[in-house]
């Protein structure tokens, strides 16, 4: 009989393998509990044979048939363990180191693509300062469809799909650039800010592939978005540095290069780094799949203090929440983290695990949060109720509401399960099915607003 430290050892084992198949574009069309189950049984016979515990897992892995390369892929990112050594042969690390070449040939040359795409107006005499409300528009459609290229070359999209996706980012660049906007429009303001969140979703059918109707798929996408955010601000905070040296030493010599930062190297950095990013959480999945739960376990309870201290501090002085734009601005950011936290945690976390602490900092966070946002719709409609309708409030109003809606029948959802009387898949499915709402809100706020505004 395995003693309990065998046990915990297998079933470590097992749920890192589990979460690993959970994250392979491969298996989208497999049960990983049927696999599970197999590998189980697998696991059995083998002690039941005489062989240790951890043995047995590892001949049972190298026995899982169809998913011999995911068990070689597995073994090369754990190449520390013994399985390297049990599902290895030399000849597989040839193809996969082939495979990995060409992905990353693939991303640079994107990324390249991105930072010529940049500087292609300017070609047709539209200077980046001049010029800035059409490169503000068009700023999403710089990278977003070679990233949704990248996705539809790894995942092998059928032309169908292919189809419409291009569809989609045409139509986004044409209404980016017919509307007649005056000189200080709202509207272009608006539509710069939101047509990104609308293609967005373009660029998660093509990364979840065949899977985007399920909801594991979409729960993928959610963490690869999260994943993307982190190595951005890497790659921007190294950038960071890069240019104050560059600075520092070309100024030691009398040159400025201030003219070349901010016409080459911000713009075409920051596009480019968009799909080398996503290359890299493609790449380091094991490495970046470890450090963000971290950091989400970290945040949470920080940003659930500073909701409730600030709810504690209005309730107590009785002061009301400035309304200005900037102040909503600000608000409306803080909401869009608190639940980017929330997406993140959910899905990063296994919903067999039972509630924890941590849930409960959920919820509270949840809880704060919702209570902010229903102050801010308060001062909203009380804004429009003393000067009227306009197109930063109007859509200040939807997003708000979008928002009330998600965070209060996720907290709802989020109470169910840990009084046991919900699932947590329950609040996955909820999170996943609502994703959609959001690119929807943001198509309407880009092709409805303009005209129906006066282009102002």
């Amino acid at each position: 009989m395995a003693t309990p430290e065998r046990t915990v050892s297998l079933e470590d084992q097992i749920d890192q393998w589990r979460s690993y198949l959970r994250r392979r574009q491969a298996i989208h069309s497999v049960d990983v509990a049927e696999l599970e189950d197999h590998l189980r049984e697998q696991v059995a016979g083998l002690t039941d044979a005489g062989l240790a515990t951890d043995e047995a897992f590892l001949v049972a892995v190298k026995r899982m048939g169809d998913l011999d390369s995911l068990s070689r892929e597995f073994a090369r990112e754990h190449s520390d363990r013994l399985w390297k050594q049990l599902v290895m042969s030399p000849s597989d690390t040839e193809e996969p180191q082939a495979a990995a070449r060409t992905d990353s040939v693939v991303a640079f040359g994107l990324a390249a693509a991105a930072a010529l795409a940049v500087k292609l107006p300017a070609a047709f005499g539209l200077d980046l300062d001049q010029d800035a409300p059409f490169y503000a528009r068009n700023a999403s459609l710089f990278v977003l469809p070679l990233l949704t290229g990248y996705f539809a070359w790894k995942r092998q999209l059928d032309r169908g799909l292919l189809g419409w996706l291009a569809a989609a980012f045409v139509a986004a660049a044409v209404f980016a650039n017919v509307y007649p906007f005056s000189p200080e429009s709202h509207t272009q303001v608006l539509l710069a800010l939101h047509l990104p969140i609308a293609l967005w979703l373009a660029v998660g059918v093509a990364y979840a592939g065949g899977r985007w109707s399920q909801v594991a798929g979409r729960m993928d996408f959610i963490r690869f978005t999260g994943e993307l955010f982190i190595y951005y601000v890497l790659i921007a905070l190294g950038g960071g540095v890069l240019t104050a040296f560059m600075a520092l030493i070309f100024q030691g010599i009398g040159i400025d290069p201030e003219p070349f930062f901010e016409s080459w190297l911000l713009p075409c950095g920051a596009v480019g780094a968009v799909v080398i990013a996503a290359w890299l959480v493609e790449a380091k999945q094991s490495v970046i799949e470890n450090m963000a739960p971290v950091l989400t376990r970290l945040f949470t309870p920080l940003f659930a203090a500073l909701l409730v201290t600030f709810l504690v501090t209005m309730l107590w002085t009785g002061r009301a929440i400035d309304i200005e734009r900037e102040m909503l601005i600000a608000f409306d950011l803080l909401l869009v983290v608190v639940l980017g936290l929330l997406l993140y945690s959910i899905s990063a976390r296994d919903p067999r695990t039972p509630p924890g602490v941590f849930d409960v900092l959920q919820v509270v966070l949840l809880v704060s949060a919702l209570l902010a946002d229903m102050l801010t719709l308060w001062a909203i409609v009380a804004r429009i109720d003393e000067f009227g309708f306009s197109p930063n409030r109007v859509a200040a109003l939807g997003m708000n509401v979008i928002l009330l809606v998600n965070l209060a029948w996720s907290a709802v959802l989020y109470v169910r399960f840990l009084r046991g009387r919900g699932s947590f898949a329950a609040l996955e499915r909820w999170q996943t099915n609502y994703l959609p709402v959001y690119a929807i809100w943001a198509a309407i706020v880009v092709i409805v607003f303009p005209p129906l505004f006066g282009y102002l």
